[in-house]
């Protein structure tokens, strides 16, 4: 069986999307894989695009971040792809995804005394809500939450989880995951 961290990486790639190529999010930052945000053309360089099956030079990964840069944003991916889009293979995309991961776990867990005892279904939770707000973020702006994540009131958590600008659906998956630790049960699927 899959431990909490592989069942979180799979479940953020689910809510998140993976797109091999560079597009732009909603905010208008240029983003490839599990919504890795690209701040510059260098940082585009430093990834192992690939372009035909080989490795993309960084005069065509420079391109392409100021091709998709120039375009309208909050499109589908999709709208941001051409035929000379480099793109990052799925390893690449994975290891960069546990790699933000952990690091937003070290933050959660230095942040919530007694994390590591958590149910993992309190622990999947904790870790989308960090993926999507930024751990600082969920540890500044849901107290309450974290007071009930402490507390081992579940259903309490539940009742705080809720994010704004994301889907109801993945609300609710948030949601579930700390009904389900409330009764007891393993973590929920999507």
């Amino acid at each position: 069986m899959a431990t909490y961290f592989d069942q979180s990486l799979a479940q953020i790639k689910i809510f998140e999307g993976c797109v091999p190529w560079m597009y732009l999010d909603s905010r208008g930052n240029v983003t490839v894989g599990v919504g890795l945000m690209l701040p510059n053309a260098a940082s585009a360089c430093a990834l192992a695009f690939l372009l035909a099956g080989a490795a993309a030079s960084a005069d065509q990964i420079g391109d392409e971040f100021a091709r998709v840069t120039a375009l309208a944003p909050n499109k589908l991916p999709a709208f941001y792809k051409s035929d000379s889009s480099p793109q990052l293979p799925q390893d690449i995309i994975d290891a960069k995804l546990s790699g933000v991961l952990q690091g937003f776990e070290g933050t959660v867990r230095a942040g919530v005394p007694g994390y590591d005892a958590l149910p993992d279904n309190v622990k999947l939770a904790l870790l989308d809500m960090a993926y999507n707000l930024g751990p600082q973020k969920l540890l500044r702006e849901y107290p309450m939450m974290l007071q009930a994540v402490q507390s081992g009131n579940w259903a309490q958590a539940a009742t705080q989880c809720a994010r704004g600008g994301i889907s109801a659906t993945r609300n609710a998956w948030t949601r579930q995951q700390f009904l389900s630790a409330a009764a007891g049960l393993g973590p929920s699927q999507s």
